[in-house]
């Protein structure tokens, strides 16, 4: 049986999120290879090639036509396009990625505000060729809960709790956990301030030892049929160990709570049992500190298909995304996450800062991408 190649990107963009992506590719070369990054100006790009090892160009016109420097006579053409770039950015770079006819996997969100995600979706959406990178529920201890919730397990589901990330991250994870589609959704939100002591940030430790005001927003999602997502979420709780992840998933014969899931067996028994993560590397266990799988009951609801690459859960999602995208590039899968997912998260996001800043309900309406496939 034949290998596959490893799956071909490039990346515009060469900031935080960028570096994501390539890293992946530089632990899995097997699978992934980055063909180069496109960066604003050649000191930065000195800057990238030297710490990340590829090759850098100025231009996506570049990127996208495998002008990459040691390209050599035949170029090195990526089947996909990262955008790894600024909210505002975003949008330009996808249509000019399309209009060159090559795949895109843009990163979260994929327009900055309603009026950018409507007049991007006008201009490409038609075009099939934009997935995004919305990696949340690529996250292995989502997709254990996504196979409980498929399994059965506790019936319908009917609401999702999440407060572990933000905004479009977390509406689309609810929306994930519940199977839920793309059609109206009536959000009510209120921000609150209280004082929360903030040691960790993006850089490391802070030093702080005080409480200062931070923010947080408490929310409701209606999305018909008896079906509703809790959003709560508090600045910097990405980061903050103060502020754990909480992620419970009810049904109509039982619930998950973070990795407790409860359910009805009979007329006389209910059960709970835990979603158990196999982990090698710990005590005698020699094999290296790794992600094994996820399961119930003796049940695998998740494998590790990355073993070998020690990646933390962030990076075997990045992972998952780009294995996922290739599938699809190759015609092996279904679309990972298309733009019309990626538009309706950021939606329904905007929906609740802008309930949350004005104090009354929002109702969104069906969009244009609203029934796309």
């Amino acid at each position: 049986m034949t290998q596959q190649q490893p799956i071909r990107f490039g990346v515009v963009g060469s900031g935080w999120r960028a570096e994501f992506f390539v890293r992946v590719a530089r632990l899995m070369p097997e699978q992934f290879r980055c063909v180069g990054v496109v960066t604003r100006t050649a000191e930065r790009g000195a800057q990238v090639e030297a710490a990340w090892g590829v090759p850098t160009v100025r231009t996506v016109e570049e990127l996208v036509t495998g002008a990459l420097p040691g390209a050599g006579a035949a170029p090195d053409r990526p089947e996909v396009v990262v955008t790894a770039t600024p909210w505002p950015v975003t949008p330009d770079v996808v249509r000019e990625v399309v209009d060159a006819a090559v795949p895109v996997l843009a990163e979260t969100p994929p327009a900055p505000d309603v009026a950018g995600l409507r007049a991007l979706w006008a201009d490409v959406g038609a075009t099939g060729l934009v997935q995004v990178a919305e990696h949340s529920p690529s996250m292995p201890a989502h997709r254990a809960r996504r196979a409980v919730v498929e399994a059965g397990t506790i019936g319908e589901p009917t609401s999702v709790q999440i407060s572990s990330t933000h905004l479009y991250h977390a509406v689309g994870l609810g929306r994930y956990l519940l199977g839920a589609g793309r059609g109206p959704v009536t959000v009510r939100a209120q921000a609150f301030t209280a004082p929360l002591l903030d040691p960790v940030g993006r850089d490391g430790w802070t030093g702080a030892t005080a409480a200062a005001p931070v923010r947080a927003i408490l929310a409701t999602l209606d999305l018909g049929d008896g079906r509703t997502i809790l959003y709560d979420f508090t600045d910097n709780q990405w980061y903050n160990p103060l502020r754990t992840n909480r992620v419970l998933v009810r049904g109509s014969h039982g619930e998950i709570v973070d990795d407790a899931v409860t359910r009805w067996v009979d007329e006389r028994t209910v059960l709970t049992s835990r979603i158990v993560r196999g982990q090698s590397g710990i005590e005698q266990n020699l094999d290296g500190f790794d992600l094994e799988h996820l399961s119930l009951d003796g049940r695998v609801l998740y494998r590790n298909p990355f073993a070998g690459a020690r990646l933390a859960d962030d990076d075997l999602a990045v992972a998952h995304l780009l294995a996922d995208t290739g599938a699809w590039l190759r015609g092996d899968a279904p679309p990972p996450y298309p733009l019309a997912d990626g538009c309706q998260d950021h939606l329904l996001g905007l929906a609740i800062e802008e309930s949350a800043r004005t104090g009354d309900p929002v109702t969104t309406a069906a969009e244009a991408w609203s029934d796309a496939v």
